[in-house]
């Protein structure tokens, strides 16, 4: 649960930068909504772990830090290629949620409810994403970000 929280930290921050540089009120608002979906995903998380005697990753601010800053970058880009990172974190994010619902006992079922939710949301943003005219990020782009994410998962596990 503790990757998962850290996860939700990092698309809090992600979204919060990138809606502070999107240049579209639409696209704005629609980046601050999935924020405040996230910061919801975080209190679960969050209670969640302190349920299952879990703790915090140390290392989430750093990690706050980087996807604040990787948001602004990609607002920055451009509103199109905002919701392409959006839309490709989201789908990036419920393959992870799926890996873990299958390790996950099948008894767990508090925290299966959990990753079940935060699984549907985070398809919602990716559809909400393409709606508004999401641009399809290129492979490069997409491998850098899944490498990324397999860095903080796997730290997060740890520390």
């Amino acid at each position: 649960m503790r990757v998962n929280h850290c996860g939700e930290v990092c698309a809090q921050a992600l979204y919060q930068g990138q809606s502070l540089t999107s240049r579209d009120p639409s696209t704005r608002q629609a980046l601050q909504q999935a924020a405040w979906e996230e910061t919801e995903h975080l209190n679960w998380t969050e209670r969640r772990m302190k349920e299952l005697n879990g703790r915090k990753s140390l290392l989430n601010p750093l990690w706050y830090a980087g996807s604040l800053a990787m948001g602004v970058l990609a607002g920055k880009l451009g509103d199109d290629w905002n919701l392409g990172f959006l839309a490709e974190t989201e789908r990036q994010v419920e393959s992870h949620l799926d890996s873990h619902l299958k390790r996950l006992p099948m008894q767990d079922r508090r925290s299966r409810e959990i990753l079940e939710q935060m699984k549907h949301d985070e398809i919602g943003h990716a559809a909400m994403a393409d709606r508004l005219g999401a641009r399809k990020l290129p492979l490069p782009v997409r491998l850098v970000m899944k490498t990324s994410a397999k860095l903080m998962t796997t730290t997060t596990y740890f520390i």
